[in-house]
Protein backbone atom coordinates (compact mmCIF):
# COMPACT_ATOMS: atom_id res chain seq x y z
CA UNK A 1 0.00 0.00 0.00
CA UNK A 2 1.03 3.17 -0.42
CA UNK A 3 0.67 6.80 1.73
CA UNK A 4 0.82 9.50 -0.09
CA UNK A 5 1.58 13.49 1.08
CA UNK A 6 1.73 16.34 -0.83
CA UNK A 7 3.77 19.77 -0.20
CA UNK A 8 4.43 22.96 -2.18
CA UNK A 9 1.36 24.90 -2.35
CA UNK A 10 1.14 28.46 -1.50
CA UNK A 11 0.04 31.96 -2.53
CA UNK A 12 1.11 33.09 -5.78
CA UNK A 13 -0.04 36.02 -8.53
CA UNK A 14 -0.92 35.34 -11.61
CA UNK A 15 2.29 34.38 -14.03
CA UNK A 16 3.86 32.86 -10.68
CA UNK A 17 5.31 29.48 -10.46
CA UNK A 18 4.95 27.08 -8.35
CA UNK A 19 6.56 23.55 -7.19
CA UNK A 20 4.47 20.68 -5.93
CA UNK A 21 5.73 17.19 -4.67
CA UNK A 22 4.23 14.46 -3.76
CA UNK A 23 6.17 11.01 -1.35
CA UNK A 24 4.93 7.55 -1.27
CA UNK A 25 5.93 6.09 1.79
CA UNK A 26 5.31 2.15 0.42
CA UNK A 27 7.81 0.31 -1.46
CA UNK A 28 5.84 -0.68 -4.56
CA UNK A 29 5.46 3.07 -5.30
CA UNK A 30 7.51 2.09 -9.40
CA UNK A 31 4.55 -0.26 -9.92
CA UNK A 32 1.38 2.61 -9.58
CA UNK A 33 0.74 5.26 -12.25
CA UNK A 34 0.40 8.29 -10.83
CA UNK A 35 -1.69 11.04 -11.13
CA UNK A 36 -2.10 15.33 -10.14
CA UNK A 37 -6.15 16.32 -9.43
CA UNK A 38 -7.55 19.38 -8.21
CA UNK A 39 -10.80 20.58 -7.04
CA UNK A 40 -11.98 23.97 -6.81
CA UNK A 41 -14.46 25.08 -4.15
CA UNK A 42 -18.17 24.18 -5.32
CA UNK A 43 -16.50 21.94 -8.45
CA UNK A 44 -15.93 18.60 -8.83
CA UNK A 45 -12.82 16.79 -8.94
CA UNK A 46 -10.84 16.96 -12.12
CA UNK A 47 -7.94 15.92 -14.00
CA UNK A 48 -4.50 17.51 -14.61
CA UNK A 49 -1.90 15.43 -15.43
CA UNK A 50 -0.82 11.56 -15.11
CA UNK A 51 2.45 9.78 -15.82
CA UNK A 52 2.95 5.97 -16.41
CA UNK A 53 4.99 3.96 -14.09
CA UNK A 54 8.34 3.97 -15.61
CA UNK A 55 7.81 8.13 -16.31
CA UNK A 56 7.67 7.71 -20.21
CA UNK A 57 4.50 8.59 -20.53
CA UNK A 58 2.31 11.49 -19.92
CA UNK A 59 -1.10 12.72 -20.17
CA UNK A 60 -2.27 16.22 -19.65
CA UNK A 61 -5.51 17.76 -19.58
CA UNK A 62 -5.85 20.32 -22.68
CA UNK A 63 -6.39 23.73 -19.58
CA UNK A 64 -2.79 22.57 -18.34
CA UNK A 65 -0.88 21.65 -21.51
CA UNK A 66 2.56 23.68 -21.78
CA UNK A 67 2.04 25.52 -18.61
CA UNK A 68 2.24 21.99 -16.29
CA UNK A 69 5.03 19.40 -16.03
CA UNK A 70 4.73 15.99 -14.20
CA UNK A 71 8.25 14.00 -13.48
CA UNK A 72 8.76 11.23 -11.10
CA UNK A 73 11.89 9.47 -9.11
CA UNK A 74 11.12 5.90 -8.47
CA UNK A 75 14.32 5.72 -6.47
CA UNK A 76 12.85 8.03 -3.75
CA UNK A 77 9.41 7.70 -4.10
CA UNK A 78 8.54 11.00 -5.70
CA UNK A 79 5.76 12.59 -7.91
CA UNK A 80 6.22 16.08 -8.97
CA UNK A 81 4.21 18.73 -10.52
CA UNK A 82 5.88 21.98 -12.17
CA UNK A 83 3.21 24.99 -12.54
CA UNK A 84 4.42 27.82 -14.36
CA UNK A 85 2.64 30.59 -15.90
CA UNK A 86 -0.54 29.84 -13.53
CA UNK A 87 -3.51 31.59 -13.87
CA UNK A 88 -6.57 32.67 -11.13
CA UNK A 89 -8.40 29.51 -12.20
CA UNK A 90 -6.15 27.07 -11.24
CA UNK A 91 -6.75 27.92 -8.04
CA UNK A 92 -7.79 24.49 -6.07
CA UNK A 93 -6.50 21.75 -3.76
CA UNK A 94 -3.98 19.47 -5.62
CA UNK A 95 -4.42 16.02 -4.85
CA UNK A 96 -1.80 13.22 -5.77
CA UNK A 97 -2.98 9.89 -6.47
CA UNK A 98 -1.85 6.59 -7.39
CA UNK A 99 -3.28 4.08 -9.54
CA UNK A 100 -2.22 0.12 -10.07
CA UNK A 101 -4.74 -0.31 -13.41
CA UNK A 102 -7.57 1.84 -15.44
CA UNK A 103 -8.60 5.06 -17.17
CA UNK A 104 -5.51 7.71 -15.93
CA UNK A 105 -8.05 10.78 -16.25
CA UNK A 106 -10.92 8.95 -13.70
CA UNK A 107 -10.58 9.97 -10.08
CA UNK A 108 -12.66 6.79 -9.37
CA UNK A 109 -10.01 4.60 -10.62
CA UNK A 110 -7.19 5.91 -8.53
CA UNK A 111 -6.31 3.83 -5.30
CA UNK A 112 -4.18 6.19 -2.94
CA UNK A 113 -5.09 9.68 -2.33
CA UNK A 114 -3.01 12.28 -0.40
CA UNK A 115 -4.39 15.19 1.68
CA UNK A 116 -3.82 17.62 -1.36
CA UNK A 117 -2.49 20.91 -0.85
CA UNK A 118 -3.70 24.38 -1.46
CA UNK A 119 -2.74 26.42 -4.81
CA UNK A 120 -4.39 30.00 -4.66
CA UNK A 121 -3.79 31.96 -7.49
CA UNK A 122 -4.38 35.78 -7.27
CA UNK A 123 -5.11 38.01 -10.19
Amino acid sequence: QEQLVESGGGLVQAGGSLRLSCAASGRIFSNYAMGWFRQAPGKEREFVVAISRSGGVTSYAGSVEGRFTISRDNANNTVYLLINSLKPEDTAVYYCAAQYSGSNNNWREYDYWGQGTQVTVSS
